[in-house]
């Protein structure tokens, strides 16, 4: 027994070094960075922000961020109003897609925009003979809002979903018209859950470099240049404190997110129990002819999208007609194919490493209850809360010299994969503990076996579902990620995801589109093939049950 005690203690220590040195390290290197000069402490890295020229930038990101938030929480209101009001089959199918179009590289809706809408886009000059500019700050807020709509409509739905229908139902017994009863019942219950988008969704668009990059044009923001000081500047002191001034709001909006959970405890069954199928919150014609609007100008958007990102990979609209051909197909690079090979296995490693970790963490936080073990877990939430390119940043900052060399393997990319999603994992695990009994568990103690045999032997398979859902999450994430790892990238280690930015931002289109679809496909794969193990298994579980 004294080697199962050893191998717990040693699971124990590897979890607490690896959350501290993979998280909690590269967080502390950037806010070093920003303080200190060779070794002295310095606030002239923040004097710089002061400039004129720094002011600017702040002002043009606050700007675009704002109006992009907005935007895109107004929207999401409307898609997750709609779903909350729609009939059961709807709901499915509108999760579904939603879902489905969250599965997608980013800067795809930058290159479709460019191939649809551009100077010799297949819309604007071939069907209408114009030539548009679609590069400035409206494009930028345009991107971000059809970027992120399908993320910011699934949280509404969620926080929809916890609104007790005893209010509502009381609401019209009472005589409440359904307007009143959505503006004085349905806001006030999801309005936490709308801050707390807003605050993601600010987070978000602020720590966007890439869309800026590609169609801002000569327009400028703070993450674009923080991203240009990493790349053309040897110190990196300005673009930590530029990295810095994004982390304010992702504090705000983590605040907002744990509001949001906390109120809507408990909300859930005493609404599940009131629900009657025959039971329908109908709403003004006027307001549902908009929602309709907003779904079908959600639906058509995706189309064209998705539909011109597949069509441009056999296609060529540079003259601003369409004409098939081969030929990006054929032109792309035989190292680009090693990169997309590359970034599968980088990604199903993370996913692996990412599951395993999150769920011992909530083992020994939540069900050993092990002292110190929350303020890990606190730690291992935080470059879930923090600006993707913070964490990359910090990366570099930590990994780029002894004792801790990293940069340059393929292990910098892994760790900043895995440990970015491990949040995700351990959350998934928490919610999965709560539903076993811990009897379970004691039984197999009574029985003589050791805890690292009952962990190991009775919990990891009673949470394969699990393990799978967060495996599927940090591969999705990993193959379609780029504002963290941008800066780890080196020569024979580049990934998918930053081929495909690197085409679009050089103007190679066709070949982007090409490597967008290869993305496309392998996530959707991998997401097709854990539903069906999932619903087999919950199958299995019916049948065994009966």
């Amino acid at each position: 027994m004294k080697i199962y005690k050893m191998i717990d203690r040693l699971l124990i220590f590897i979890v607490i070094i690896s959350i501290g040195l993979f998280i909690a390290y590269p967080i502390y290197s950037v806010v070093k960075l920003s303080f200190f000069e060779k070794g002295q402490f310095t606030l002239k890295y923040y004097y710089a922000l002061f400039s004129m020229d720094s002011l600017l930038l702040i002002k043009n990101s606050l700007w675009v961020t704002m109006l992009s938030s907005s935007f895109t929480t107004i929207l999401a209101f409307c898609m997750a109003l709609f779903v909350f009001i729609s009939k059961d089959k709807i709901k499915f199918y509108m999760k579904s897609i939603l879902m489905l179009t969250m599965i997608s590289p980013p800067f795809v809706s930058a290159l479709a925009l460019i191939m649809l809408f551009g100077r010799r886009g297949l819309i604007t000059h071939g069907i209408l003979g114009l030539s548009v500019n679609p590069y400035g700050w409206q494009g930028i807020v345009l991107l971000q809002v059809i970027g992120t709509l399908s993320f910011a409509s699934i949280m509404l739905i969620g926080a929809f979903e916890n609104v007790d229908v005893r209010q509502i139902m009381a609401s019209r017994d009472l005589g409440a018209n359904p307007l009143s009863t959505l503006f004085k019942i349905v806001v006030p219950a999801v309005w936490p859950g709308i801050l707390s988008l807003f605050f993601i969704l600010f987070t978000m668009n602020l720590a966007d470099f890439g869309t800026p990059i590609i169609i801002g044009g000569s327009y400028r923001v703070l993450a674009t240049e923080a991203y240009l000081q990493v790349l053309t500047s040897s110190t990196l002191g300005k673009a930590a404190a530029m990295s810095m001034l994004m982390v304010p709001p992702a504090i705000v909006a983590f605040y907002f997110y744990r509001k949001n959970i906390s109120s809507s405890k408990g909300m859930g069954e005493g609404s599940k129990l009131a629900i009657s199928d025959s039971y329908s919150y109908e709403l003004p014609s006027y307001i549902r002819y908009v929602l309709y609007l907003v779904v079908g100008g959600f639906f058509f958007i995706m189309a064209l999208k998705y539909g011109n990102i597949f069509l441009s990979t056999v296609s060529n609209t540079a003259t601003g007609k369409l004409q098939f051909t081969a030929k990006y197909l054929k032109d792309l690079p035989r190292s680009q194919m090693q990169s997309f090979w590359r970034s599968i296995v980088y990604s199903m490693v993370a996913g692996v490493l990412a599951s395993f970790l999150g769920v011992v963490l909530s083992y020994y936080t939540h069900r050993r209850e092990i002292k110190g073990m929350k303020l890990v877990e606190f730690i291992a939430s935080l470059p879930y809360i923090i600006p993707g390119t913070f964490f990359g940043l910090g990366y570099v900052a930590a990994f780029s010299k002894s004792p801790f060399l990293l940069r340059g393997t393929a292990w910098i990319i892994i760790f900043n994969f895995a440990f970015r999603q491990i949040s995700v994992s351990n959350k998934a695990a928490n919610a999965q503990f709560n539903m076993i009994d811990k009897k379970i568990e004691q039984a197999s103690e009574d029985l003589g076996a050791s805890k690292i045999q009952t962990l190991f032997g009775i919990i990891f398979p009673m949470m394969k579902s699990t393990f799978l859902t967060s495996f599927v999450t940090t591969f999705t994430a990993s193959m379609t990620a780029v504002g963290a790892i941008v800066f780890l990238i080196s020569p024979g280690k580049n990934v998918a995801s930053v081929e495909m930015f690197q085409s679009i931002e050089n103007g190679r289109y066709g070949i982007g589109a090409v490597q967008a679809c290869m993305i496309i496909l392998v996530t959707v794969a991998i997401n097709i093939i854990a539903m069906y193990l999932l619903n087999r298994d919950r199958k299995q579980l019916v049948e065994e049950e009966e």
